[in-house]
């Protein structure tokens, strides 16, 4: 017989969020691999916070929930609250009971300032590249290197003379219409007044210019994790600047090897990378004269990390399109630097249980 649409709500509930979640799904082995790097971070938690006073929220559950609003596109911090309110899934990875109080949408705000103070995203991120079993997979001796624009949360049209005496705009009401052309505007006389460290930049000959940081990435080549990651301000040395601070902070002084593109083929950064001792297989810019000859083209490892680096630009588009980070919500080096560098952990984890299980 048919079953009566009817509303069955028992006073009592005994089932778990963790009797709820599959035992396949894959955030069971990433929140495996992120709770071992919490407990090895737990002393930098410690020095974080005061000894006494009344408890906060632990930043562990702090930094689990980030990393679902990267996995999972949530666009801004209200939504990920409102996804904790009822998504068992969330509160699971969490560490939020069923009938947990959510917390305010400030909490992120307030304690934002504190993990920063105290790098805990790149901490984080050490953590997990250094357990025994991800650092088996890591490659120490061939390494690829890109960056890329990030669009700063600000408009063109907060882009003003440092020392005032911008013309009036038309029109009424807060947005109104301003006329740019036959004006010269650059990052020695201008700057923006939502997000001073956004610089104007154009990628190429022909492109509009936009207010942007620009964020770098150090991959290894053996299965394409993310070593290293680092955002500037966006000038025409940032990505050669980047590489070479990168690269010297990693642990060893043996042979390694670079791969990049032409945009990185400069007698500077090349003579750089040798007094690091790094073969630089930087892909020759044929527009000028290039740095790189034949002693360093004719070897099998420069095809092989010419082929390879291309890889990179698939972390860069999960982080611009399933991390967000496309155009980013913050303002600041700082802060976004943070969060760069939180989403570049969540795409690395996203990749590490199948690799984990080949290997």
């Amino acid at each position: 017989m048919r079953g009566g649409d009817v509303r069955t709500e028992s006073l009592f509930s005994y089932v778990s969020c963790e009797a709820r979640v599959p035992k396949d799904r894959p955030l069971r082995a990433m929140r495996a691999i992120v709770d071992e790097a919490l407990e090895a971070l737990s002393p930098e938690f410690e020095q974080l916070y005061a000894p006494i006073g009344r408890p906060s929220i632990p930043p562990e559950k702090l930094l689990r929930a980030l990393l679902l609003q990267a996995f999972y596109s949530v666009r801004s911090e209200r939504q990920l609250m409102e996804q904790l309110d009822y998504n068992l899934l969330f509160r699971w990875f969490t560490g939020l009971a069923m009938d947990a109080p959510i917390w305010d949408v400030t909490v992120f705000t307030k304690n934002r300032e504190r993990l920063l103070d105290g790098d805990v995203a790149a901490k984080f991120m050490a953590a997990v590249l250094g357990q025994p079993r991800i650092k088996a997979l890591l490659s120490d001796e061939h390494f690829s290197v890109d960056g890329t624009l990030i669009e700063a949360w600000a408009s063109t049209k907060s882009f003003k003379p440092k020392g005032g005496g911008e013309p009036p705009a038309c029109g009424d009401g807060r947005n109104r219409e301003r006329d740019f052309h036959g004006e010269q505007r650059t990052n020695d006389s201008h700057a923006s007044t939502t997000d001073p460290d956004a610089r104007l930049y154009r990628k190429g000959r022909g492109k509009e210019a936009r207010l942007c940081h620009m964020g770098h990435l150090l991959m290894e080549n053996r299965h394409g994790l993310i070593v290293d990651a680092l955002l500037t301000p966006a000038t025409g040395t940032a990505e050669r600047d980047a590489a070479a601070a990168m690269l010297s902070r990693q642990p060893g002084r043996h042979r390694a090897t670079l791969g990049a593109d032409k945009a990185y083929d400069t007698a500077g950064f090349v003579d750089d990378l040798r007094d690091l001792n790094v073969t630089p297989h930087v892909a020759p810019n044929t527009a000028r004269r290039s740095a790189i000859d034949g002693r360093t083209t004719r070897h099998a490892g420069y095809a092989v990390s010419q082929r390879v680096r291309k890889r990179i630009e698939e972390a860069f588009g999960w982080i611009k399109t399933i991390g967000t980070l496309r155009k980013t919500r913050h303002r600041g080096t700082a802060r976004i630097g943070w969060m760069f560098t939180l989403t570049v952990v969540a795409c690395n984890l996203v990749r590490l249980p199948k690799l984990l299980e080949e290997g």
